[in-house]
């Protein structure tokens, strides 16, 4: 997948709330995944992802704030998700401009608009979702391991080529952190706040190949109806 690209599409990329990249220069964030981690089961992890899933239909309405060596672009949108895995993106510059929209389904799009930007442009799915603080399964293949405490949960899905660590933490500062990395090199972090009632406050996802920075910052989270046709493209 591509990690560097032109700034039109990346803001393509910010539509979907799935991009952003940090300095090049600043130095590494500490690794998520503590020395003491220890090999799990997937019983074990798919019990940890679901503790960070919603379990009715949510609406998400946020603002977002992305920045580049080259400027910085912002607006609002909308996420609809269903559990388990169904989100429905809705996003827009000032007053509408460059409008853009996506069904996601676990790690595959089914349909956006514009189209074929999802090809070119999403870097990771599971640092999208993370962005909304929702954890993934892992891979059927992947080697598992991790460590729970009163303070930590952190676990890793180490496979082939890319390795995904999630760490979250407890206590009054709720927060989700999301790495991918692929052959080695780290190619993004997503990182979520919550609120004390466990909705997500703001995210922030970087890809340290930009450089650039994507801020999402939450406005409301509501329970809300889906009607069957939210998840159809929209008629032109």
């Amino acid at each position: 997948m591509p990690q560097c690209v032109r700034l039109d599409r990346q803001l393509l990329l910010v539509y979907l709330g799935v991009a952003g990249w940090a300095c090049r220069n600043a130095p590494g964030p500490e690794p998520l995944l503590p020395v003491g981690a220890q090999p799990v089961s997937r019983p074990q992890v798919l019990a940890w992802v679901d503790s960070t899933r919603i379990h009715g239909h949510e609406l998400y309405r946020f603002k977002w704030l992305f920045r580049d060596e080259r400027g910085s672009a912002g607006g609002r949108g909308s996420a609809r998700i269903a559990p388990p895995d169904s989100l429905r993106f809705d996003v827009a510059g000032p007053f509408g401009s460059g409008a853009a929209s996506a069904v996601v389904v676990g790690d595959q799009a089914l349909w956006m608009q514009p189209p074929d930007a999802i090809a070119k442009l999403v870097p990771n799915y599971p640092l999208m979702w993370a962005m909304f603080g929702i954890t993934q399964e892992p891979p059927d293949q992947a080697v598992l391991s991790g460590i729970s405490n009163d303070r930590l949960l952190a676990w890793q899905y180490a496979g082939p080529t890319d390795t995904v660590i999630y760490a979250l933490s407890s206590g009054d500062s709720r927060r989700l952190v999301a790495e991918v990395h692929q052959s080695g090199s780290l190619i993004g972090r997503a990182e979520t706040t919550f609120k004390p009632d466990g909705v997500p406050l703001k995210s922030r996802l970087t890809v340290p190949s930009g450089p650039a920075q994507l801020d999402l910052t939450f406005l409301s989270t509501e329970q809300a109806s889906f009607a069957p046709e939210i998840w159809l493209p929209r008629k032109h």
